[in-house]
């Protein structure tokens, strides 16, 4: 799982591929019930999907960039470019079914 920075993030997205980003904060309970769900992906589409955080009190540069307002927030990207964004708790199938289709 990789814990990314501005710096690091921009690194993955000039990437090919599909990238998984899941924009949360500490103090979020929705974001920790969503946690291990984010770590389960990142195990299960290894190789295939690169999956990450972003910490917003830590990174509040990426939250505004990409219009994150509320959290969790995880956001999918194919080749640099946003192709889906979910917002909230969710069952895992909606996140699988995003990267099953674009992986």
């Amino acid at each position: 799982m990789i814990h990314f920075t501005k710096d690091g993030l921009d690194k993955a997205l000039a990437q090919k591929g599909l990238l998984m980003v899941d924009f949360w904060a500490d103090w979020c309970g929705p974001c920790k019930m969503l946690a291990p769900l984010v770590e389960n992906l990142d195990k299960e589409y290894e190789g295939r999907v690169t999956v990450g955080k972003v910490n917003v009190d830590d990174e509040q540069e990426l939250a505004i960039r990409y219009g994150v307002m509320s959290i969790p927030t995880v956001i999918f990207f194919k080749d640099g470019k946003e192709i889906d964004r979910k917002v909230g708790v969710m069952p895992p199938q909606v996140f699988t079914q995003v990267l099953d289709e674009n992986a």
